[in-house]
């Protein structure tokens, strides 16, 4: 996450989503994965779905309160923390690797991810919203490495008994090889006994929901996804790797 991109539709997407999450009784956690905001691209811009009725639809109250925050122009993760947007603990923390060595980078996560556990600990389930998902091979050790998500971060969260959901990203990859990814995670050694499927949003620049559920969380978590479908919502959303 960048705070460039605070109200644009992958807000609206990830916000209204956890909203149901929260509003059938789970207590949520975010840690945002916040990193530097870049200007090589326009990401963020996504901002018109506020004026059109096919969102509005959704969740109205969400949409009114992200345009407000896009509308005064001064667009920060903070903004979205308080119980109008989504009643959750939050983890804001910058993860900053400029002008760091690796050995630098890996103290600086180290302490990072403590920190977000402790902040984040009680949840029922955390919402990991890194910028571009599931770390690959590519930019594991790189300076990159801020903007992708550890899956020994993920077991964390699961050890300390939360069901996991992270964001990811569509890049030139198929459905497939997101899918595959996801399943070799959730069948991996860390999440003994987890469940798991995705969400994917179609709209605009295509982005994934992945999920990993603890056993105690499967049945609220299927049945809230389930109504989510049956709502405006499935104009927008499809289920992926069941």
């Amino acid at each position: 996450m960048q705070n460039r991109y605070t109200g644009d539709i992958g807000d609206f997407a990830k916000l209204g989503l956890l909203r149901a999450l929260q509003s059938a009784g789970l207590t949520i956690g975010v840690n945002w994965y916040l990193v530097p905001d870049e200007s090589h691209n326009d990401d963020g811009r996504f901002t018109e779905y506020q004026k059109k009725a096919d969102y509005q639809c959704c969740d109205e109250t969400l949409c009114r309160e992200l345009k407000r925050i896009v509308d005064t122009k001064d667009r920060r993760v903070n903004r979205l923390q308080n119980e109008r947007v989504l009643k959750a603990s939050f983890y804001d923390k910058p993860l900053d690797f400029s002008d760091m060595t690796k050995p630098e980078r890996v103290t600086k996560r180290n302490s990072w991810h403590a920190k977000a556990l402790k902040t984040l600990s009680g949840a029922n389930l955390v919402f990991a919203d890194p910028d571009n998902g599931l770390i690959v091979k590519s930019a594991a050790g790189s300076k990159r490495e801020n903007k992708f998500v550890l899956p020994a971060e993920l077991e964390a969260y699961y050890r300390q008994g939360a069901s996991v959901v992270y964001y990811q990203h569509k890049a030139r990859s198929p459905d497939q090889f997101y899918i595959d990814q996801h399943k070799a995670l959730l069948h991996g050694d860390g999440f003994a006994g987890a469940a798991g499927f995705g969400l994917k949003f179609c709209k605009t620049s295509q982005r994934y929901f992945f999920f990993i559920l603890h056993p105690e969380h499967k049945a609220i978590v299927e049945k809230t996804i389930k109504d989510f479908l049956a709502s405006p919502w499935s104009a927008h959303f499809r289920v992926q790797g069941e």
